[in-house]
């Protein structure tokens, strides 16, 4: 079958702790956008950042997120806080909502749920996002911790103008036996 048509599960799959992310279309197949799915785990938080050439759109298929694509009137430590001129803030969006985010619009995305989000993401132009998803699957994959200072170099080379913290504070596991009948 053609690299055209993806079927369910099907396309290069990267896979770390903080991220799972299938490529569906990409610049080798002579697109100029990059489309993934991508899936969410709970507690990934991207951090408020914006991009100077990139748009991107966000389309959530399964679950829950929390959105923000705005400028606020005050840049502060923490997005979630962040209010617009205009009053938006930030916006839980369920499955079936989307964020289209154009060049140096800050943007930001958590999952504040207990259950993993899947959603479709496209980055435009191609490749620049599918080579940002390989590397930062291998800083992810390097050891027990990552360090902050190779994920900021990292996204600097490609156009991810860091504002807040990128965070990644999965929820914690239940103790052994707390269910135990």
């Amino acid at each position: 079958m053609s690299d055209l048509v993806r079927l369910p599960g099907e396309g290069r799959r990267l896979v770390t702790k903080a991220q799972e992310v299938t490529f569906k279309a990409t610049g080798a197949q002579g697109s100029s956008a990059s489309v993934f799915e991508v899936v969410v785990p709970p507690g990934f938080d991207t951090g408020g950042h914006y991009h100077e050439r990139s748009e991107e759109f966000f389309y959530i298929l399964e679950g829950e997120l929390e959105l923000l694509a705005f400028e606020p009137a005050e840049r502060t430590d923490d997005w979630l806080d962040w209010e617009s001129v205009d009053g938006d803030r930030v916006v839980r969006a369920p499955a079936g909502s989307s964020m289209f985010v154009p060049p140096n619009t800050p943007h930001a995305f958590r999952n504040a749920t207990g259950e993993p989000v899947r959603m479709l993401f496209q980055s435009n132009p191609s490749p620049e996002h599918e080579h940002y998803f390989e590397e930062i699957a291998e800083i992810w994959s390097a050891g027990d911790s990552v360090d902050p200072e190779a994920v900021r170099r990292m996204r600097s080379r490609y156009d991810v103008r860091q504002i807040t913290p990128m965070r990644f504070e999965p929820p914690a596991a239940a103790a052994p036996g707390a269910n135990a009948s």
